[in-house]
């Protein structure tokens, strides 16, 4: 396919939760998307109701593993320039969660294999597709700012994520990275997180989705936001 002028994205862990939000409100914003997920048949079904003349290339697969992300690589390639780069592919490692002092060594490397690994390697795979000032969204959380019993692992991955987000901005000012924190939400991550609990009193992903558009519309410069202030911020204004 030539290159043409449609901005391109790629946005991982698209078959569910905030990852399916973000694609289908950037794919009405008339982004051409490359989106990834573990499960593929549930990545084309939950993409499928979108309007045919919609550009969405899916790609199935683990981000964290390696000739996953040159599939990726090979897809932004095809379609052109890469403008802005959502990784949002995340892993609890075990549902319930354990004590950081009981988590398994392997469950405790495949999350930061997930979480911190995957994002830095996947942009150092599409680093010769991204548009002049493209801008990466790393997706974060509170636990990585705040010590919740149960949370040790994800929310360690999480803090590292920023940290490396952080060193990225200042390596490479020429782009925008963004570390957004989309708050509670009523996914089936958080439905991990809390097996057998009443979780409906979370609010659905698109309820973060206009925060995340005002930064990808916005001109915020690198750094770390939380999704709903944005968006209460823009509904206010």
């Amino acid at each position: 396919m030539a290159h043409q002028s449609k901005p391109v994205a790629v946005v991982t862990g698209a078959s569910q939760g905030l990852g399916l939000a973000l694609a289908k409100a950037l794919s009405d914003e008339g982004w051409w998307l490359i989106v990834d997920a573990r499960d593929g048949r549930r990545l084309q079904a939950a993409l499928a109701r979108l309007p045919e003349d919609r550009i969405v290339v899916t790609v199935p697969g683990d981000v964290a593993d390696a000739a996953h992300r040159e599939a990726i690589a090979r897809a932004a390639t095809a379609l052109g320039p890469v403008s802005l780069v959502i990784n949002n592919a995340s892993t609890l490692g075990a549902s319930p969660l354990p004590r950081l002092d009981r988590i398994d060594p392997a469950t405790f490397a495949r999350i930061f294999a997930v979480n911190v690994i995957a994002p830095v390697a996947l942009v150092q795979a599409l680093v010769d597709d991204l548009a002049p000032g493209a801008t990466i969204i790393n997706v974060t959380s509170d636990a990585g700012v705040e010590a919740y019993e149960g949370w040790g692992g994800y929310g360690a991955s999480k803090a590292a994520l920023e940290h490396a987000s952080h060193v990225l901005a200042a390596e490479r000012p020429d782009l925008r990275v963004l570390i957004v924190d989309p708050g509670d939400m009523r996914t089936q991550m958080h439905q991990d997180a809390f097996p057998g609990e009443d979780i409906t009193d979370r609010p659905e992903p698109s309820a973060a989705v206009p925060g995340f558009l005002e930064l990808i519309d916005g001109q915020q410069p690198s750094g770390r936001y939380q999704a709903g202030s944005l968006a209460n911020a823009s509904t206010s204004g």
